[in-house]
């Protein structure tokens, strides 16, 4: 379900010339829903069943090239999971599929429970991309990540939500950061016993 006040989302689908475009915009809309249910299959299993909540100022589709742009504090919630961003752009495959979705922002943030013994997991970077392919995804520019005490900073991080791992790079002036707390050093994503 997306979220839009009734007047703006009139306001969007007045941007849409005919309805045979209109229909395929909110096939895409359906799509992103998708998109996000099956990012949201890694946390916890109530998420899946939560209505996805779409706000943005303004949100346009181009059926060519598979592209939609939402912008302008653009807020995305299902269950636990919560991205915020000044804009969220997400790219369809020649099947309709998701390929990738970018979040920009000043910073772009996001949090998500993934286990109910754990607290919220929390990230913020400049740019946050999921690759649907792959699993992966990438917080670039000032990039965070924060659990149950434990912190990670880096200019990129990478997060393989089929693994749980995470991959950090620095930058020429700024090394990645690592904090774990002693009552928790196990529960560090990527921690191995």
């Amino acid at each position: 379900m997306v979220n839009m006040s009734f007047s703006k989302f009139e306001e969007s689908m007045r941007l849409i010339p005919n309805s045979k475009y209109r229909l395929a915009f909110l096939k895409h809309v359906a799509c992103i829903a998708v998109a996000f249910s099956s990012v949201s299959a890694f946390a916890l299993p109530s998420d899946r069943n939560q209505q996805l909540s779409l706000v943005a100022d303004r949100a346009t589709y181009n059926d060519k090239t598979g592209i939609t742009t939402y912008t302008g504090n653009v807020v995305i919630e299902q269950g636990t999971m919560k991205l915020q961003a000044d804009s969220i752009v997400a790219t369809l495959n020649s099947k309709k599929e998701i390929q990738t979705i970018t979040a920009k922002g000043q910073p772009a943030k996001f949090q998500q429970q993934m286990d109910v013994n754990k607290g919220l997991a929390r990230g913020e970077a400049q740019t946050i991309i999921y690759n649907a392919d792959t699993g992966i995804i990438t917080l670039s520019g000032k990039a965070y990540l924060y659990q149950d005490g434990s912190s990670i900073r880096g200019n990129t991080l990478k997060y393989s939500m089929n693994k749980g791992d995470v991959e950090a790079q620095g930058s020429s002036t700024n090394r990645v950061q690592i904090i774990i707390p002693p009552s928790s050093s196990k529960s560090f994503p990527g921690a191995r016993d």
